[in-house]
């Protein structure tokens, strides 16, 4: 296909041609979770690796494989922490017991570690592929505080600094808080419409109790019964535009953000030195 970007999905002329013309990389994480009883439990990760393909398709580039595991299975998800998380367990057919602490392997605090590692590895793995600019986006919101901990300490290794692949870490919603109101939610309006433009197959708007009846596990300003798939593709549109110009910015100018904590600012190609 002449429009194929995933990495995995590409014969090695393909790759090298792709990645000579934009050697950047995009790299979704995300997470098994509930999201409501309408949208697929893989809805984070399906909404990062569209956002990645989508960015790839507009601006060169290529998509890696989604990852889905090893994030925290205790903090911030949603069957471990959520107020109605017993309701959860019960639309899924577990003990809530499933979810506790103790149940793990790694204390919550050793989990997030051992994540950061691992996106260690990936970036460390994607730039011996010959990638100049790596992005973890992250699907799931709270995983872009791991990726941002992963890409500081990427970037401070010797190499990375003065040779080697420069790594930012991105979640959609933050780059486009100036054009949305409250922008982002957990399986609510904002998301559902990703699915529905994404993955259309997978969402059953069918299954919500009307509109105003409380909902297990969903939060945010519009409420999923108001989903669109025209609404879920204006969002991702204007998300893929805002990283493409971040992306370009860091593969031009890197000297920019190899500074201590720099790699982590943007809108610095909207201050003089635009790329597009």
């Amino acid at each position: 296909m002449a429009d194929e970007v995933r990495y995995h999905m590409l014969r090695p002329a393909q790759i090298v041609e792709r990645r000579k013309a934009c050697p950047v990389a995009y790299v979704p994480i995300g997470t098994l979770e509930w999201h409501g009883v309408h949208n697929p439990v893989g809805a984070d990760t399906l909404q990062a690796e569209g956002l990645a393909e989508r960015c790839a398709r507009l601006g060169g580039g290529l998509a890696f494989p989604p990852l889905y595991y090893g994030e925290s299975r205790s903090e911030s998800l949603m069957e471990a922490n959520a107020a109605d998380r017993d309701k959860i367990a019960e639309q899924m057919a577990l003990s809530p017991d499933n979810f506790l602490p103790e149940r793990m392997p790694f204390p919550p605090t050793e989990q997030a570690l051992n994540y950061v590692k691992l996106l260690l590895h990936v970036l460390a793995e994607v730039e011996s592929l010959g990638f100049e600019v790596g992005v973890l986006v992250a699907g799931h919101y709270p995983l872009v505080d791991h990726a941002q901990a992963a890409v500081l300490e990427f970037n401070r290794r010797h190499h990375s600094r003065y040779h080697g692949m420069l790594a930012w870490a991105v979640v959609d919603y933050l780059l486009v808080t100036d054009r949305y109101d409250r922008p982002g939610d957990h399986a609510a309006g904002w998301e559902t419409s990703h699915l529905m433009h994404l993955h259309p197959q997978t969402v059953d708007l069918s299954l919500l109790p009307p509109k105003g009846e409380k909902l297990i596990g969903v939060g945010g300003r519009i409420p999923p019964q108001d989903a669109t798939a025209a609404f879920g593709r204006e969002t991702i549109e204007a998300a893929a535009e805002v990283l493409v110009k971040e992306v370009r910015h860091r593969l031009e100018h890197k000297e920019m953000y190899r500074g201590h904590g720099t790699c982590l600012r943007t809108g610095l190609w909207r201050e003089g030195r635009k790329t597009i």
